[in-house]
């Protein structure tokens, strides 16, 4: 069966390449196109299976691949002879197939078929990772192999040299690691809740904090309605984070040390991504960039928190024009790349009617199995008893029955916020300091408790 091809190569070796692709037995040129529009949009009309890129395409981005692997089109490189520059930056935006542009049409042949069942075995493999990492058979340390496929290009160089492999930081299955724990890379936690400020960001930083204690972390702010985190730490709100992060994703320049860079460590052992200073610059975080950049945080720390925006919704009329950018589209992504998920919601009335909501709202997008949190429980806003009052009316009305709790202490919070501090540093006395405490517990392993207490007099001495 003859599969069709799209190209979209700059060049002097452009007809040359092409005449070989047609000489070719089992391949047929579709459509030659001179930019990215013109290849995005033949890959929408379904002219091709089939698209080969060079890397001195304008505009070609790991969004654009994204784009034309949404339109069901196998995606492979074309490089010079000897062009390890161009090779780097087509593997760097995430082609793991990377041809010469000097194969005869026979090895042309050959090597399309080749490294198309790389790509479709790629592809399975990572759709059946995915449905492992949300599936209640996989261990919660479970390896994920990364390793790049086999290609028929000129190999790359590490990105990293020998110089700075000191400045690398410490994590699994990062370039220090050996052994067992060079597989192991880190898990990621989604903090996620409804509308109406029922204190994601608060969790969120804070769960951080905690896990630091244990282990390196990574605090990831992702929400493109009201990013908060910068500010709760004292940090600059002009600072790059995020965006920084996306963009170069998006670019394919980002790697673990350009990651480790616009990543500062606020704290020992905890790093921050801020959010985008303003809610308007919410098209910079793009699906394909935020997902990149959390797979990466991976092998930058061995926990990695982020703060999700409120909304998940699926907006209709821009899912029609997958070019557009989507509002949620980084929630979204964190959610679907998440180990684990935290939902928080409000403990009165108005809350917890939104936490069942929201609850249920999750079967309708790709995320692990949630795990709820009550937050500011106090007995002015539901009755004496309010872990029990709480704890009956969710089992009722919602099936819900494990649930986390947290208690009301505002002044504690309020102080940390005053100061740019978490609760770990300003109030490691307080009851809700010890509640989350108690939460950070079942993500790490016994070494929390060791170092715990040693975090706890240094906090206390600090404050």
């Amino acid at each position: 069966m003859t599969r069709t091809l799209l190209t979209a190569i700059g060049g002097p070796a452009e007809s040359q390449l092409v005449a070989a692709l047609e000489a070719a037995a089992g391949y047929a040129v579709a459509r030659r196109c001179a930019d990215l529009a013109e290849l995005l949009a033949a890959a929408a009309a379904g002219l091709g299976e089939v698209a080969l890129v060079s890397a001195d395409l304008r505009g070609l981005d790991r969004s654009a691949l994204s784009e034309l692997a949404a339109h069901g089109v196998q995606v492979a490189g074309v490089v010079a002879p000897g062009d390890e520059v161009g090779e780097r930056r087509l593997r760097q935006l995430g082609l793991g197939v990377v041809l010469s542009s000097a194969l005869d049409p026979h090895g042309l042949d050959e090597a399309l078929d080749k490294a198309l069942e790389h790509v479709q075995d790629h592809a399975l493999d990572h759709g059946v990772d995915h449905a492992l990492d949300h599936g209640v058979d996989r261990a919660p340390d479970h390896p994920r192999d990364h390793a790049p496929p086999d290609t028929l290009g000129q190999p790359v160089a590490s990105h990293a040299t020998d110089d700075h492999a000191a400045e690398l930081p410490s994590a699994p299955g990062g370039p220090g690691g050996t052994g067992a724990d060079a597989k192991a890379r880190g898990r990621v936690i989604a903090v996620w809740g409804p509308t109406g400020a029922p204190g994601r960001s608060m969790l969120a930083l804070n769960l951080a904090a905690e896990l630091a204690l244990a282990a390196p972390t990574l605090l990831v702010d992702c929400d493109t309605h009201g990013s908060s985190l910068s500010q709760a730490l004292g940090l600059l709100d002009e600072a790059p984070g995020m965006a920084a992060a996306a963009r170069a994703a998006d670019q394919g320049t980002l790697d673990l040390l350009a990651l480790a860079r616009v990543a500062p460590e606020v704290t020992p052992g905890l790093r921050v991504l801020t959010g985008i200073p303003r809610a308007e610059r919410w098209t910079e975080l793009r699906a394909a960039a935020v997902g990149h950049v959390l797979d990466l945080a991976r092998d930058l720390a061995s926990c990695v928190v982020v703060d999700c925006g409120f909304s998940i919704e699926d907006d209709e009329e821009l899912s029609y024009d997958t070019l557009a950018p989507r509002r949620n589209a980084a929630t979204l992504s964190a959610l679907a790349a998440a180990d684990d998920l935290l939902v928080v919601g409000s403990a009165d009335p108005v809350g917890l009617q939104r936490l069942v909501r929201a609850v249920q709202d999750l079967r309708a997008v790709p995320a692990p199995a949630p795990r709820v949190v009550v937050n500011r429980v106090r007995a002015s806003s539901v009755g004496s008893h309010p872990e029990r009052r709480i704890g009956e009316a969710l089992e009722r009305f919602a099936g819900m029955d494990d649930l986390t709790y947290l208690p009301w202490d505002q002044a504690a919070l309020d102080g940390a916020m005053l100061a740019g501090r978490s609760l770990v540093e300003f109030a490691p006395q307080s009851a809700l300091r010890r509640a989350i405490a108690d939460l950070a517990t079942t993500f790490v392993d016994s070494r929390l408790d060791q170092r715990r207490s040693r975090g706890t007099r240094r906090a206390r001495v600090r404050s």
